[in-house]
């Protein structure tokens, strides 16, 4: 394991690598969800293949990376992205992005497809929510905040059993330890966008993620996304919510194992 910190001037992105650290091993990048680190894809790494180079990173105003003042962009968090890339001489890489990192995993494959043999789209849309949405949670958050929508928030998050079990009670904490001012950025780059048709001109291997009990990103709005690139596969994990990865970590790495067989991209294959 080897933690990497990427200067861009303004902000320093933080990432993590595991397995080798040449270029020649086929490599798998994590991007996360808002209100998380990369310890989000913690549960999932006993049940990836060996002789992957995985590369987890923290979003801008997320974990180790900096935390510049909201608002952000999306083009700025693709920029960060790209630049983990660049420094880590990733190329061919399958991205996988929950959420927020959907979104940031999509627009990178329309902006550098270069990079990507194909792409893993988890919980996540095209478009997710109304800007209004965005901007009353960011209201709520500056009046009163993070804490007072942790609920609401854990609820769209995780099954009614998981939620109700001691096993959600360190991903409280780590949506509370989010600074306020990296979840706002974050929160404005999504209400500010919408990739319906970016998304809908892209050709590579995708798969789309669901999870049956998801409250932020529910199965039908996945599947939308999903259905706007040509020849990508959707698949539904039951029992979980907007975080498959934690919930349902073996199904998960399972999905993501047969996608990478799928398209010749596990250690052996190349």
């Amino acid at each position: 394991m080897t933690d990497h910190w990427i200067d861009r001037g303004d902000v320093t992105i933080h990432a993590r690598t595991d397995g080798p650290e040449d270029g020649g091993a086929p490599a798998l990048v994590f991007s996360g969800s808002l209100g998380t680190d990369l310890s989000l894809w913690d549960p999932i790494m006993p049940y990836l293949p060996e002789g992957l180079r995985i590369v987890r990173i923290d979003t801008r105003g997320h974990g180790q990376s900096s935390v510049p003042p909201a608002p952000y962009q999306m083009g700025t968090l693709v920029s960060d992205t790209e630049a983990v890339f660049d420094a880590l001489e990733i190329r061919e890489a399958v991205m996988v992005g929950l959420s927020l990192g959907g979104m940031i995993a999509q627009a990178l494959a329309v902006k550098r497809l270069d990079l990507l043999r194909g792409l893993v789209i988890s919980n996540t849309a095209a478009k997710i929510g109304t800007p209004q949405l965005w901007e009353d949670r960011i209201a709520a958050i500056r009046a009163d905040g993070l804490e007072s929508m942790a609920d609401p928030i854990l609820e769209r998050w995780f099954s009614r059993a998981f939620l109700d079990s001691p096993e959600s009670e360190p991903w409280r904490q780590l949506l509370l330890a989010t600074p306020v001012e990296g979840y706002l950025g974050c929160c404005a780059a999504i209400a500010g966008t919408d990739l319906m048709t970016p998304t809908s001109g892209l050709r590579l291997p995708t798969l789309a993620i669901a999870g049956s009990e998801d409250g932020a990103t529910p199965p039908d709005l996945v599947r939308e996304t999903a259905d706007l690139i040509p020849g990508s596969q959707f698949e539904l994990i039951r029992r979980a919510g907007h975080l498959p990865c934690v919930e349902a970590p073996e199904a998960y790495a399972e999905l993501l194992t047969r996608f990478m067989r799928r398209i010749g991209h596990l250690p052996g294959q190349q």
